[in-house]
């Protein structure tokens, strides 16, 4: 596999530089309004980037801190997070970080339920968060359950499973395929791609130029290398405990499974007992030694 001059996207590092940056909110903008489905509103004009770290609440003493965190010019807030390391608990976690963002209007003054705003969860996952669903890219929203009507509007979620993604870059066609492809790709991605592909997409050719390792500084670059040994170092680790745990399972069928033996090979001793059948023989069919067999007598 050819390495091009594009540093990853998904590096937590370069996605927080790309993407939760006053200097590039343009790109982020882009991004929204490409990806988001708006039925009710017009796109997104500006953001304002709110502190990224999450207070936690007096009761729980639960703090959350999110890749990128905004409001549009309506007061609308999206959450923006890129995961790459696979996590079980990262649905549940979605909706606690929206739901967390939801209530911070009221903790800092305002007790008017009239005017909190909606809260858009928007998720790039180097995973597969849904084995059942065959897109790679699903919105999700509150209905009805008997007329599907959207009544409840606060809050929506939108994510994409990078490892869905098959299409090639000449098979591109729409925003959303686009933004994808950078985000699997773009450490592949040769000039002649860029030029070609995005030519008529400057937002993302501005996402592209932000990976361009002779751009970064050394400081920025140890950063980058530090967050790539973080994730291998998890990923070490979270393999070696699935490995452990799938040994132990093992081990414990074994022991099973052998429990059930031993219990069946005494079954039919004693069966073999009750019919007046010699030791020597019983043992010879069941494995037991005369002296149990003796004992079982």
């Amino acid at each position: 596999m050819r390495e091009g001059k594009f540093l990853d996207p998904k590096n937590d590092i370069a996605f927080k530089k790309i993407f939760g940056s006053e200097k590039n909110k343009d790109i982020l903008i882009h991004f929204l309004n490409d990806m988001l489905s708006f039925k009710h509103k017009k796109p997104i004009q500006d953001v304002t980037f709110l502190k990224t770290h999450q207070d936690p609440d007096i009761y729980i003493k639960k703090e959350s801190i999110v890749d990128v965190l905004c409001q549009d010019e309506d007061g609308n807030k999206y959450v923006v997070e890129m995961q790459v390391a696979e996590h079980d608990g990262f649905i549940k976690r979605a909706q606690y970080y929206a739901a967390k963002a939801y209530i911070a209007e009221m903790k800092r003054g305002d007790p008017s339920y009239e005017n909190l705003k909606e809260v858009i969860f928007l998720s790039i996952a180097d995973f597969v968060l849904f084995p059942d669903k065959e897109a790679y890219k699903s919105d999700h929203i509150i209905l009805d359950n008997e007329t599907y009507e959207n009544d409840l509007k606060d809050f929506s979620f939108t994510f994409l499973e990078l490892p869905k993604f098959k299409l090639e870059k000449h098979e591109l066609k729409t925003m959303t395929e686009k933004w994808a492809y950078y985000f699997k790709n773009a450490p592949t991605t040769m000039e002649e791609d860029l030029i070609e592909i995005f030519k008529d997409d400057p937002a993302i050719c501005h996402a592209y130029e932000e990976l361009n390792r002779f751009h970064w500084t050394d400081e920025e670059m140890q950063f980058y290398e530090s967050d790539i040994k973080r994730i291998r170092d998890n990923n070490a680790v979270r393999i070696a405990q699935q490995k452990k745990i799938k040994r132990q399972l093992e081990e414990s069928m074994e022991k099973g499974i052998e429990k059930g033996k031993t219990e069946r090979d005494h079954e039919i001793a004693k069966a073999m007992i009750s019919e007046g059948m010699d030791s020597k023989t019983i043992s010879k069919v069941t494995g037991i030694s005369l002296e149990d067999i003796t004992s079982m007598r």
